[in-house]
């Protein structure tokens, strides 16, 4: 064949171009710089300036002092602080170690020198700025502060990160392995019978996950240690949650409840999770998102396990509780709604002239 035929037989660049970048590829690419622009801004928003707001403060002063502390920390401007008398030390104190609050100021009646009780196991960064905002003040008074930390994280533990970084863990697992089986056969389930089995795997697999992590957080790393049990239980609840919401969303939208996935459990859930700051440190709105998704959940619920004998935890159990149930009965009801749809099921790779038609 001559240069010339063969010239004539190619498609132009043009015609190349359109057939390489379709309407669907463009649409998928734009996806994933709008998923890129969310993830920054997210991010950015979130981080980009830590400002402390009504960060939960208890009060111990004589009963002529207590009301025009409370009142001097509810006025300073900004709202950092929401104080509240308490009516003696140890009351305080407890309700540090409970989470009703985030530290205790006790005022020294006969002196100069009052006391902040912080548990920094609880969020490093809420007890340093609780710190800060103490010192300010007494600095400003001529008083003295001492600081004392009721509440470490564990040597293991670092900056009291490990409970987040469990958790992330435990969330990508998840919801990775609900897309990588519905990739293995289809985006959507064929029928209501794959999805449950879909489902069961799902729970074994959010099983073996959470015990998984629950040694290398404990006799591994000795990170976490002292509660293996609670925090295997707990990381087979986060895996559940992560791992049906994705199956149900993938079943109902196909491509598109994967990038929602991704949006709810990366792009908003990571940085509203109190894993780097804490709700009152962070924005408004990540403040309020932040312990309605699974990895603000399922990080409050290790933390609070682990190092506050789980006080505080059943709202991020009822999340993470909802998740795993409405995530698998709404794969469930979206599978039936696809069935009814296509028509009978027919098994993943059948050849279309071997398919059964009317």
């Amino acid at each position: 064949m001559s240069s010339v035929e063969s010239s004539a037989k190619s498609p132009g660049f043009a015609a190349e171009f359109k057939d390489a970048v379709t309407l669907r590829a463009f649409g998928l690419v734009l996806g994933g710089l709008l998923v890129q622009l969310a993830f920054v801004v997210s991010y950015v928003g979130a981080f980009h300036s830590p400002t402390p707001h009504r960060i939960p403060v208890a009060v111990v002063a004589p009963q002529q002092a207590s009301a025009k502390i409370v009142a001097q920390l509810d006025g300073l401007a900004a709202d950092p602080v929401d104080a509240t008398a308490a009516p003696d030390a140890a009351t305080a104190r407890q309700w540090v170690l409970t989470r009703k609050a985030d530290a205790a100021f006790l005022f020294d009646a006969s002196g100069a020198e009052d006391t902040l009780l912080v548990a920094s196991a609880g969020g490093p960064s809420v007890s340093q700025t609780a710190t800060q905002i103490a010192q300010n003040i007494e600095t400003a008074q001529k008083r003295q502060i001492h600081v004392t930390d009721i509440r470490p994280p564990n040597p293991g533990d670092g900056r009291g990160m490990t409970s987040f970084y469990l958790v992330l863990g435990w969330v990508i697992g998840g919801y990775l392995t609900a897309t990588i089986m519905g990739m293995a056969a289809g985006s959507r389930p064929a029928n209501r019978q794959r999805t449950l089995i879909r489902l069961a795997v799902l729970a074994l697999y959010a099983l073996v996950s959470g015990l998984a992590g629950a040694a290398v957080v404990g006799p591994v790393f000795d990170a976490l240690d002292g509660h293996f049990w609670a925090l295997s239980g707990i990381g087979a609840l986060v895996v559940l949650a992560s791992a049906a919401t994705a199956l149900a969303l993938q079943t109902l939208l196909g491509l598109l409840g994967t990038g929602l996935v991704i949006l709810l459990f990366v792009v908003l859930g990571n940085p509203s999770s109190g894993g780097v700051y804490p709700a009152p440190l962070l924005p408004s709105f990540w403040s309020a998102v932040g312990q309605l998704l699974p990895p603000g959940a399922g990080t409050t619920l290790v933390r609070n396990t682990v190092y506050f004998s789980a006080h505080a935890v059943t709202p991020a159990l009822w999340v993470l509780g909802a998740y795993a149930v409405g995530g698998a009965l709404l794969a469930w009801a979206a599978s039936w709604r696809n069935e009814r749809r296509g028509g009978p099921a027919t098994p993943t790779g059948t050849p279309p002239e071997a398919r059964p038609t009317g």
